[in-house]
């Protein structure tokens, strides 16, 4: 896809983002010292996923209809991955199929990899109105979709509505838990990687105002209103901690030290991408101190690297035995 796409921090730090970002990272120090296409459900009961290949599916939804990649499990077993992209989720493909070897990765296990198009700025939540600010159509509903619309229509291939695992990169890591905190009987296992996983803690909404107009001009009061509104406080993973007890985790996150994994990004896009795996860094600490102090087990991974697409394919290779565990998928 070219260097815009595989770079998920591109132009993240710039402008307003920038002075938000220095000014978030400055309060943190000192608080902290084969492709087909189908339009519908199939007609009739399915009872087995067909048995392997990729196939993409029009998914009917409140907020119309979603394009869905999907690389079927390989045995037809009814177990499913879901795989949520970054800010910057492109209109037509997900990132994960263009920047990554997920489906290479996946690709002989017993696992149905599901990965939903779209949704950029949206932090897969349901939004309480349409942005106001870019004269977005409809209201994002990305909760509702992809923990009743999908599954629903899922089932009718034989897709499980109940045995599942669901992973995020950047904006989706957050998701991925809070998603998971919130629809236990869906998710069997959940992972973050490079997350901004405590959004409620003090100043983090400016940040994540300046860069979701940076991307889009969607405005973040219209998504959970003010800060210290209750969604802030529902779709805040380390605020919901205690609901993700007894939950399977993978969490990982760079140390922003750049590698030869960044060089085919540019030096100025390298910097950014710096940038923002350090404020990851800080936010998954809290979390683990979080989880820590609740006496919650989870595996956490702090690596070498920053926040771009090569590691977050590092992360899912390194998680994929604990995903497949989960849910007997081996």
């Amino acid at each position: 896809m070219g260097a815009t796409a595989r770079f998920e921090g591109r132009r993240f730090v710039g402008g307003r983002l920038r002075k938000a970002v220095v000014v978030l990272a400055t309060a943190v120090a000192v608080s902290s010292a084969g492709t087909a296409v189908g339009a519908a459900a199939p007609h009739g009961p399915v009872l087995r996923a067909p048995a392997g290949g990729y196939q993409e599916l029009s998914v009917p939804s409140t907020m119309g209809p979603i394009k869905v990649q999907v690389q079927w499990a390989a045995r037809g077993g009814s177990s499913a991955l879901y795989l949520l992209d970054g800010l910057r989720a492109p209109a037509d493909h997900s990132q994960w199929t263009s920047d990554t070897d997920v489906l290479r990765q996946f690709a002989g296990d017993d696992v149905t990899v599901v990965l939903p198009v779209g949704g950029r700025s949206s932090f897969y939540t349901d939004w309480y109105r349409p942005s106001s600010t870019n004269h977005q159509a409809t209201t994002y509903k990305w909760e509702t979709f992809l923990t009743r619309e999908l599954p629903a229509f899922l089932a009718g291939y034989g897709v499980s509505r109940t045995n599942n695992a669901i992973v995020g990169a950047s904006m989706g890591g957050n998701a991925a838990l809070t998603l998971a905190a919130h629809h236990r009987d869906q998710f069997r296992f959940a992972g973050s990687l490079s997350g901004f996983v405590h959004p409620t803690f003090p100043l983090w909404n400016e940040a994540m105002r300046a860069a979701m107009w940076d991307e889009g001009n969607f405005n973040v009061d219209d998504m959970w209103g003010p800060a210290g509104a209750p969604a802030w406080t529902r779709n805040d993973a380390t605020e919901q901690a205690e609901l993700l007890r007894g939950l399977p985790m993978y969490v990982s996150t760079g140390d922003g030290a750049p590698g030869p994994l960044d060089v085919p990004n540019g030096v100025g896009n390298t910097i950014n991408a710096m940038g923002l795996e350090a404020l990851s860094t800080i936010a998954t600490q809290m979390l683990r101190d979080r989880l820590t102090a609740l006496g919650i087990p989870a595996r956490i991974d702090f690596v070498h690297g920053t926040h771009t697409w090569p590691y977050w394919q590092q992360a899912i290779a390194t998680a994929r035995p604990s995903i497949l565990e989960a849910f007997g998928a081996h």
